[in-house]
């Protein structure tokens, strides 16, 4: 069939059929019927065979088909629907009705150029999937998605070897305390040092295996040398807190509990509380019953679990109450853009409230700068880990960074103040302004319309509609707020004037403002942060001493 194929340049279908079903009919009616029902289906086959086609029975309820002669692909795929509507068609047996159908599996020649047994086998692959997909369908076989199928076979292999051979390794990116200036913890981190390929990160390899019953193998791995690693600590007097990220799968596999009990035992000086389950917000709520009755159970054992990547799942206060995770870890997405994003910075402040509001603790991850790690402090926000911070590194630089580590001195300024809720437009207030100027200065280096309505009107813009409605009501009484209008109006006379330009064509001397605009932006962001300062309340759980360093009265006092 091939060589005539390739004579003729024509198509060849190879078919792997099996019928659906056809147990129940040999276990309920007996072989004899089964054995009338195969020849049954035999027989429809053969009818619908044209000259040059061949089918067999290979056994069991299996066959093979090889259709001939098509010149186009379309000519093969109506030929095996009608192979599948033959067979579908209901028959009577010892006066019963029986009704089946069949997963095929198709490939074809020449478009699969590979010799008769091969052809055999991507068949029957293909059956199999059709098997997969559920009843009474076709699956043709696709040599880009065999080779996907392959490599992705191989990329698991190679991991599982570099698993075995010790490739794989776990650094440690640190959490701290931004009020008090302190280390919390460390969150482990898993690098693969390939051999050729150097560092390999953790989105790079972690994902290929998600599904797999590797990720189970390689997470257990992970909270063994965690606490291998906190053991070695401890002996030299570092007690710290650990935390790992546990897969969907691995959490619900049937012997977790099990495992980590046991990985426990293993290390008899390592205090259970010193070890953290992380599990990603979207695996937490897969199976919400099983997730929480699995984190109860280890809380048994003395650990405690926090939800990861918080706000970027199905964020639902009715699972949020039914999770009995102690601690939410606030997505890197809206920490990093919060500085110029209200909408983000909404979503953050939002989720501070609920941490509140179920006295749960709260950690920000991906604070890239000082003025991340000051925002969250204002925001009432402790903890946080980030580049900004220290980047993840290898256990054996844990304890010297630990030991040299000193908060930023942006942070200690605001670190023994807070604020009331009615003061935090004052923050949105600064993020607002930040953006309206960049929004501003992007259209000009990109030649594109000024971006903003009512540009020319300092009262018009979100920033002027709060500093004249509820700011002015607020503040009124304080000399600060004041200071501000002049600085605003300013931001506003410089806009109108680049726009001039560009309404007379020299968009050059429009640009030449941008550093002029910018100088103004930021007088108006340093304005807003002395009214903050003056609006500020000495927290709480400062001692004296902080309080005459903060340099700044109670609000009860002004």
């Amino acid at each position: 069939a091939i060589a005539r194929t390739r004579r003729s340049e024509t198509l060849l279908a190879v078919c792997f059929l099996d019928l659906d079903g056809f147990k129940p009919v040999n276990d309920t009616l007996g072989h004899d019927a089964g054995d009338r029902l195969l020849i049954e289906v035999a027989n429809r086959i053969n009818v619908l065979m044209r000259g040059g086609d061949t089918v067999a029975r290979l056994g069991g309820d299996e066959f093979a088909i090889l259709l001939q002669n098509f010149s186009k692909i379309e000519e093969c795929r109506w030929a095996v629907q009608r192979v599948m509507k033959a067979i579908s068609e209901p028959v009577y047996i010892d006066g019963e009705l029986i009704k089946i159908s069949a997963s095929v599996g198709v490939t074809v020649y020449p478009q699969d150029p590979c010799d008769a047994e091969t052809l055999l086998r991507h068949a029957d692959q293909a059956m199999y999937q059709a098997k997969q997909k559920g009843k009474d369908c076709i699956h043709w076989f696709d040599h880009q998605e065999d080779s996907l199928a392959r490599s992705h076979h191989e990329r698991i292999s190679r991991i599982e070897a570099a698993l075995n051979d010790g490739e794989l390794l776990l650094y440690y990116q640190p959490k701290v305390d931004l009020r008090q200036g302190k280390v919390v913890g460390l969150e482990a981190l898993i690098r693969w040092q390939h051999p050729d390929d150097g560092m390999i990160p953790p989105l790079s390899f972690l994902p290929v295996i998600e599904e797999h019953g590797l990720i189970v193998k390689i997470g257990q791995w992970v909270i063994d040398t965690a606490l291998s690693q906190l053991e070695s600590w401890n002996s030299v007097g570092l007690t710290t807190q650990v935390s790992v990220n546990v897969a969907s799968r691995q959490l619900q596999s049937p012997n977790f509990v099990a495992d980590l009990q046991h990985a426990l035992s293993q290390h008899p000086t390592v205090d259970p509380s010193q070890l953290e389950l992380e599990v990603l917000e979207t695996a937490a709520l897969e199976d919400i019953v099983s997730v929480s009755r699995i984190i109860e159970n280890c809380r048994d054992l003395g650990l405690s679990f926090a939800i990861d990547d918080f706000g970027t799942g199905y964020s639902s206060l009715t699972y949020l109450k039914r999770l009995p995770a102690s601690v939410l870890k606030i997505d890197r997405s809206f920490i990093q853009d919060m500085l110029i994003d209200p909408e983000n910075l909404a979503i953050v402040q939002g989720i501070m409230g609920l941490t509140q509001a179920f006295q749960m603790k709260v950690i920000a991850e991906g604070v890239e700068t000082s003025e991340h790690g000051r925002l969250l402090l204002q925001l009432g926000c402790d903890q946080a880990q980030g580049f900004g911070i220290a980047k993840p590194m290898a256990a054996d630089q844990v304890v010297e960074w630990q030991a040299n580590w000193h908060p930023d001195p942006l942070w200690q300024s605001v670190s023994g103040l807070y604020w009331d809720d009615g003061d935090y437009p004052i923050f949105v207030a600064e993020v607002e302004h930040h953006r309206w100027v960049s929004m501003l200065v992007y259209a000009l280096e990109n030649d594109q319309p000024i971006p903003h309505k009512h540009f020319a009107d300092h009262s018009r813009c979100h920033f002027g509609e709060w500093y004249y409605g509820p700011a002015n009501n607020r503040y009124d009484h304080i000399y600060s707020f004041h200071q501000i209008e002049p600085l605003h109006q300013r931001v506003h006379e410089i806009a109108k004037e680049m726009d001039r330009h560009i309404q007379d064509g020299k968009a050059g001397l429009a640009r030449d403002l941008v550093p002029e605009l910018i100088r103004q932006r930021d007088a108006v962001i340093d304005g807003l942060r002395t009214l903050a300062q003056s609006v500020a309340m000495v927290h709480p759980s400062i001692t004296d001493t902080r309080r005459s360093e903060a340099g700044v009265d109670c609000r009860a006092s002004n």
